[in-house]
């Protein structure tokens, strides 16, 4: 997870039956078409696996799944946090490492209160680093319970421990995002940003590679984009792909994660749309959006070029 690997990190979800089980046959493929995509790592348990609509015990056991599968082919991340008290966040923390992933992930938003102060929230990330011994730790300023969104000098202030390895970025601050990199450069580190509106900016100016949505409709293409941001024979491809992502932003957000979901049902898997999050219903307008989706998606592939493994 160092600046050196610009990879594609997906953010997993999580395939349910349609009686609302988790269906860990669908999970098993799922995670072989990220790793066939050529995903770098993977991030378990985070927002787009509806975490916090899973138990402890369905949030261990679906990490403990997706490890088995990977089988050490790449570095996997997962979420530890789930608010209390500090002493309780880290005894999940050691939970999930004890598992063998990569990095434990803390929300950013579960560390303290909205109306609390930087300085609280420093003195609850220093604690939980102390209470976690040299687990590796990570973090995701994840929307919910609300968006905290790191300032540069604290997350320099945290990498510097040694102990921060891994930092999901959704500032949506491309000024941000550099100041962060510059003041984390030579440490063991990765920022991988959510934003797909300035992926190619970001990777230029040092992220570590991309954790985005997007990628849970073609994560091939988020692959190609994280192995050919920089290549200059590939301008007018890149401008192509940039125009397809920001174009399509909208009809890739509405009623999430069940549009992706059904997204990759027209794709070939066999996942049912069932989500436990409420996020609305896929109306007659919203499908007629993916349809087009799929269609433009297939014929940008094509052009590209790229191989798809459903």
């Amino acid at each position: 997870m160092e600046n050196s690997e610009k990879g594609f990190i997906p953010v997993m979800l999580t395939p349910f039956l349609n009686n609302g089980n988790i269906d860990y046959d669908a999970l098993t493929q799922l995670t072989e078409i990220y790793l066939q995509a050529g995903a770098s790592g993977l991030f378990a348990n985070c927002l787009s696996s509806e975490m916090f609509e899973l138990t402890d015990g369905e949030r261990i056991q679906s990490i403990k799944h997706v490890l088995k599968v990977v089988n050490g082919a790449v570095p996997v991340v997962a979420t530890g946090t789930f608010g209390g008290t500090i002493v309780k966040q880290a005894d999940f923390i050691k939970g999930v490492s004890d598992l063998g992933v990569d990095a434990v992930i803390a929300i950013t938003g579960l560390l303290a209160q909205e109306d609390e102060t930087d300085e609280v929230f420093n003195e609850r990330v220093f604690d939980l680093l102390k209470q976690t011994d040299s687990i590796p730790i990570g973090f995701y300023e994840c929307p919910v319970p609300y968006k905290r969104i790191l300032k540069p000098k604290q997350l320099s202030d945290f990498v510097a421990t040694n102990r921060v390895i891994y930092h999901k970025d959704t500032s949506l601050d491309l000024h941000q995002i550099k100041e962060k990199l510059k003041l984390t450069e030579g440490y063991k580190f990765g920022l991988y940003d959510a934003y797909i509106g300035h992926a190619v900016e970001s990777l230029k100016a040092g992220s570590s590679g991309l954790s985005c949505i997007q990628g849970n409709y073609f994560p091939e293409l988020i692959v190609w984009l994280c192995d050919n941001y920089n290549n200059d024979s590939f301008a007018e491809e890149l401008s192509l792909v940039h125009k397809f992502l920001v174009d399509n932003m909208e009809v890739m957000h509405h009623v999430y994660p069940m549009v992706s979901k059904y997204f990759l049902q027209k794709r070939g898997l066999d996942i049912s749309t069932f989500t436990r999050r409420a996020v609305g219903n896929l109306t007659p307008t919203i499908i007629e959006g993916v349809e087009k989706l799929f269609d433009d998606y297939t014929a940008l592939r094509s052009q590209l070029n790229i191989q798809v493994y459903i």
